[in-house]
């Protein structure tokens, strides 16, 4: 798969490293440029592009910036994308960073709901709860009794199902998250988030969320 990925942090880097070792075709870019991935390159076998090219002829686009950068992307970000590119969204909202986003806040509209809103192309939420190091030294087989599971959210069945599709080939099981109006459960501060176990306690960890965001996760 041609798979596109804005941010080359914990979480970018490490999906570039685990993505490219699956024989993905990766394209990484960042907010520095492509200069400054020259090792991230050589390491993986990655192309390191501007952001205003990550996109280009994707079929899966990994954005994982802070969501303060969000509305500073380029417009037209997915003009040159394949058709039917899938998005995914990995932010969250820590106003100690971000600072007050009235949408999430004022509005109520989940992290990835604004995200979306602000990128013009639907979302899928996934890995915003993983620690980046899992991505490295927790993937397990599948039927592994260890095998770690991460929630997946989305409107889009089938965009939805071509993330948990991809997760479990890098060694995770997935859960049903719902739709990104059914996001907030995996949101900071929810019992889901940075939760690391299986299938089931995933679920009803989802179940136990409470859409009141702690005093942590608000301006």
């Amino acid at each position: 798969m041609k798979i596109g990925i804005i941010g080359a942090g914990n979480i970018g880097g490490n999906l570039t490293r685990r993505l490219t070792a699956l024989g993905h075709d990766v394209s990484v870019a960042n907010s520095r440029g492509p200069q400054t991935l020259t090792a991230l390159a050589e390491e993986t076998g990655a192309t390191p592009v501007p952001v205003e090219e990550a996109a280009r002829g994707a079929e899966l686009v990994v954005v994982t910036v802070p969501l303060k950068a969000i509305p500073n992307l380029p417009s037209g970000l997915f003009d040159e994308a394949a058709d039917g590119a899938v998005v995914v969204d990995t932010g969250n909202y820590y106003p100690q960073r971000d600072g007050k986003i009235a949408g999430i806040e004022d509005e109520g509209l989940t992290e990835s709901r604004w995200t979306a809103q602000q990128l013009g192309h639907p979302v899928v939420k996934a890995f915003n709860g993983t620690y980046a190091q899992d991505l490295l030294d927790r993937h397990r087989p599948v039927g592994a009794p260890d095998r770690l599971a991460l929630p997946v959210a989305a409107d889009d069945a089938s965009a939805k199902q071509v993330v948990r599709d991809l997760i479990d080939e890098l060694g995770f099981d997935t859960v049903d998250a719902g739709s990104l109006d059914d996001s907030w459960r995996q949101q900071p501060g929810t019992p889901v988030y940075g939760f690391q176990e299986g299938t089931e306690a995933v679920t009803k960890a989802l179940g136990e969320a409470s859409p009141e965001r702690t005093a942590d996760f608000r301006a």
